[in-house]
């Protein structure tokens, strides 16, 4: 049983992920000709298409991507009862819990996009598609910090200062669920 819960939340937290791509590309107007723009715009169209038809997109954000990821998030916490329990049970606490899993997914995220960001300026120095997409995506986040504190020593911080800010966040999430579940 332990086997099946790991490929069902590890497929779902994927999914998830790349549904939040998504809707961050499109936030801050990604390059979408770029090969790894289109994977993740091939991966999610077949669900997302038909979606789209029904949910109407708040200005430039299409809510379909972001409210898709939310009912997965809350069916991981419904499947994590079914699996543990044995029976179908929903608790309206589960609705708190899934908003609260799916930012906690996107600090995840953006968390691993800064990392990989890092390690591939130390490799590629830029000449890589997915270089660029990276940049894209985080620099509407680095750039205000890198005004406030300038690289020392050519040094670059602000990506440190992100993740200083999400484990910050994470610790804050620890708080709010002691008090939910609590």
């Amino acid at each position: 049983m332990q086997f099946l819960s790991f490929v069902i939340f590890t497929v779902l937290d994927l999914y998830v992920s790349v549904l939040l791509l998504r809707v961050w590309m499109q936030w801050v107007r990604a390059d979408f000709y770029n090969p790894f723009s289109q994977f993740v715009v091939k991966v999610t169209q077949p669900v997302i298409g038909p979606l789209r038809r029904v949910i109407p997109a708040i200005g430039p954000v299409d809510t379909s991507p972001l409210l898709l990821a939310y009912v997965l998030t809350l069916l991981k916490y419904v499947l994590t009862i079914v699996l543990t329990n044995g029976q179908f049970v929903f608790l309206p606490i589960f609705i708190p819990l899934a908003l609260i899993g799916l930012l906690t997914a996107a600090g995840k995220l953006l968390f691993w996009v800064i990392i990989i960001r890092a390690l591939m300026s130390w490799i590629s120095q830029g000449r890589n598609p997915v270089d660029q997409l990276l940049i894209q995506l985080t620099e509407p986040l680095m750039a205000p910090i890198r005004r406030i504190l300038p690289s020392m020593g050519g040094i670059d911080l602000s990506a440190m200062i992100i993740i200083m800010m999400l484990y910050a966040l994470d610790y804050l999430k620890a708080d709010v669920m002691a008090l939910l579940l609590g």
